[in-house]
């Protein structure tokens, strides 16, 4: 069975369906590539015979794009052949676009990268009008480019300006957005309307040509020589890279291919994306991207860490405790995926102040057009503000998210608990405290779990699920539906102070305030930590976080270590802290100074007193950013190798996906582990072992990093 159909109805208009056999989606693979070789064969022949062309699609998606499987597989040694393969492709859709024939792509759902390409190749593009379906070329969110006419054919529709978001940044937008943008011409009500309009301008425009192929053609905006256009291109690659840092070579090889490109015929210009497309194919900053972004990501979000043979739960009411930030946080998340919230907190004043936070969220939807106030209304109803744990009476979930102490957290746990529906799961949101030692405030600790958000929680996608040491695969399985029902990444962790992220989190911090307490100058460290790919420096995020925040879960986390019979062993970042907090009053962002300066106008900048207090200015010229850099994403690694081999992680995926979406870890590594696995392991465990000989054990590399480099061998 052929992946496209060939319908010649007869009144000569030819209609494509693409319908790839045994997949739920169409992919741009060796069956598609085959399929589309043969069809143009076929229009070749009948061309004479030929009134139009209409593509569209048998699927709920109109075309997925690429095949990642077979992309992620180039090597080096198959550029050559990879590129011979693109041209051949690229060669057969040029066919049809110069056929002089009219070619119309009906597009039934969503198209993406090599979708919205293939759409692109027509000369009219009309879509049905749901806000299901998206429209764009995310490519460079996986490290690679359009490599099927995209960079080329967009700019020459709607010009290099307006292209850029979608070619650089992975835009994607909904069909009205779409046709807004150009990158689509007419709307339809349905399925039968899309073929009709399709059908229509098939008969006005029985000669079709594209505009850069006729005589004449002028980009829109101006070419890339036009003065305007010069003087913007003349300092786009300067503000490309403010944003990259040098980490993300795809929107470079972007912007090259679209300006070099614009500057040549199409079909020249066509050879150019080719050579860009493969440089970035073999890769390994693709390599890393890919594998994470998607089939890591999509094996979590398959329920690769769920516990089978649990039956799917949905969640109807669920209690929140605690309406600060992140309370108010986890019930806007909760209500606006239709579950009804109970937001407790020791006043209602403050439980208001907490919903008051879905509100401002909400009306910004409103002002941009993507909620009614009708539908606000509704959401904001879901969420009931009380000061009474008897209204958190049949709530299927509940989640703590009080201040980080023990004592308080047991208080509210046997306060809540008992009003939980039969079977209930009680969730605590600690960002470092044990879920075992939590559960001990717990009647059922079988059903106490951990839900560990990230600030902000309408923003941040992951969520830290940890298991205690009674609790249930039952328990387990529900909470991970839970964090699904509301659209969040779910990864599973075993139990341990501090877990993954605020583990692997904590050495980032510490390793940027320990290089304050060695003399090196406060800009380089967070140029070190933006330039190595975190999303700001570690002197930023300690100030976000709050510094007396820190001292508080130090001084928690050493008590307890110490009332096990442990011995806390103090870091050298713990200084630097007090001093900032004890000496000179600066607690952080909240309370308006710590590491940075936050005048009332302007931006923040880094406290000039920094350099007189901590800097040694030999220090600080001598050391090289390479040994900055590498400190800070070393430091992480290893801490993620350590939680791997203490079985606190219990997957390589977990891992990769939790560091980058929990911690921000550098995400053109693919992760945490990932980093250790193309930075080769054997060649990561000697450089580790320079930098615990230089800088302190904390770099020593464990047991289980050691057997690796043994054997070289790849973490998977």
């Amino acid at each position: 069975m052929s992946a496209i159909r060939y319908d010649l109805g007869s009144d000569q208009t030819l209609t494509l369906t693409i319908d790839m056999p045994g997949q739920s989606a169409n992919t741009m693979d060796a069956a598609f590539r085959d399929a589309l070789g043969e069809t143009v064969a076929r229009v070749k022949a009948d061309l004479a015979d030929l009134r139009g062309i209409i593509i569209t699609s048998a699927k709920k998606t109109f075309f997925a794009g690429g095949d990642l499987n077979e992309l992620h597989k180039v090597t080096r040694e198959d550029a050559e052949a990879f590129e011979t393969m693109v041209n051949g492709l690229k060669a057969d859709m040029r066919f049809l676009e110069t056929s002089g024939k009219p070619v119309v792509a009906a597009i039934n759902g969503s198209a993406l990268g090599g979708g919205l390409e293939i759409a692109l190749a027509c000369h009219h593009r009309v879509v049905l009008n749901s806000d299901a379906i998206q429209l764009g070329l995310p490519e460079v969110t996986l490290g690679l480019l359009p490599g099927g006419g995209g960079t080329q054919r967009l700019p020459r529709m709607i010009g290099l300006e307006a292209a850029f978001p979608f070619l650089m940044e992975g835009k994607k937008v909904a069909p009205a957005a779409a046709l807004k943008a150009g990158l689509v011409d007419e709307l339809a009500d349905d399925t039968d309307d899309m073929l009709a309009k399709a059908r229509a301008f098939i008969d006005a425009n029985p000669q079709c040509q594209q505009p850069w192929d006729k005589k004449g053609f002028k980009l829109p905006g101006g070419a890339p020589h036009h003065p305007a256009m010069a003087q913007k291109l003349a300092i786009a690659p300067a503000m490309l890279k403010q944003k990259t840092r040098g980490c993300y070579p795809a929107p470079e090889r972007i912007l090259s291919a679209a300006v070099e490109g614009a500057q040549v015929d199409f079909d020249s210009g066509s050879l150019i994306e080719t050579r860009y497309f493969a440089e970035l194919v073999i890769g390994q900053v693709a390599k890393n991207m890919t594998g994470t972004f998607w089939f890591q990501l999509n094996a979590i979000k398959a329920g690769g860490s769920r516990p089978s043979g649990v039956e799917r739960a949905r969640f109807a009411k669920v209690g929140v405790l605690g309406a600060g930030m992140m309370g108010a946080g986890i019930a806007y998340s909760t209500a606006v995926k239709g579950i009804d919230v109970v937001l407790k907190d020791v006043s209602v004043d403050n439980a208001e102040k907490g919903k008051a936070y879905s509100d401002k969220l909400l009306a910004k939807k409103v002002s941009r057009g993507r909620l009614t106030e009708a539908q606000k209304a509704e959401i904001l109803d879901r969420i009931k503000t009380t000061d009474s744990a008897d209204d958190l009476a049949g709530c299927d979930l509940v989640i703590e998210a009080v201040f980080e102490d023990s004592g308080l957290k047991a208080k509210v746990t046997q306060e809540a608990e008992p009003q939980l529906a039969a079977n209930g799961i009680f969730a605590s949101n600690t960002s470092t405290i044990p879920i075992t030692q939590l559960a001990e405030a717990s009647a059922k600790p079988d059903n106490f779990i951990g839900l560990h958000f990230f600030s902000p929680v309408d923003k941040m996608q992951l969520v830290e699920i940890i298991v205690g040491a009674q609790t249930s695969d039952d328990t387990l399985a529900r909470a991970f539906d839970y964090v699904q029902q509301i659209g969040k990444i779910p990864i599973v962790v075993n139990d341990s102070r501090g877990f993954f992220t605020s583990r692997v989190f904590g050495t980032f911090v510490n390793e940027g305030v320990a290089m304050l307490a060695e003399g090196i100058a406060p800009a380089s460290i967070e140029n070190a930590g933006v330039l190595s790919g975190m999303p700001v420096g570690p002197l930023a995020i300690s100030d976000e976080v709050s510094l007396t925040l820190m001292q508080h879960i130090r001084a928690q986390s050493k008590k307890d270590t110490e009332a096990a019979g442990g011995t806390w062993v103090p870091h050298p970042a713990e200084a630097i802290i007090d001093q900032m907090v004890d000496q000179q009053g600066r607690k952080g962002k909240a309370a308006g100074a710590g590491f940075y300066e936050y005048p009332d106008n302007g931006k923040k900048y880094l406290w000039p007193e920094l350099d007189r207090l901590f800097v040694d200015a030999d220090k600080a010229r001598s050391i090289a950013l390479q040994e900055l850099k590498d400190r800070i994403l070393f430091v992480q690694a290893i801490e993620t190798v350590r939680c791997l081999e203490e079985g606190v992680l219990r997957t390589v995926e977990d891992a990769n996906i939790g560091s980058i979406f929990g911690i921000g870890f550098a995400p053109w590594t693919g992760g945490a582990i990932q980093f250790i696995n193309q930075y080769g392991v054997r060649a990561f465990t000697e450089r580790a072992k320079e930098l615990a000989a230089a800088y302190g054990e904390r770099f020593t590399p464990p047991k289980l990093l050691l057997e690796k480099a043994e054997t070289n061998s790849v973490f998977a």
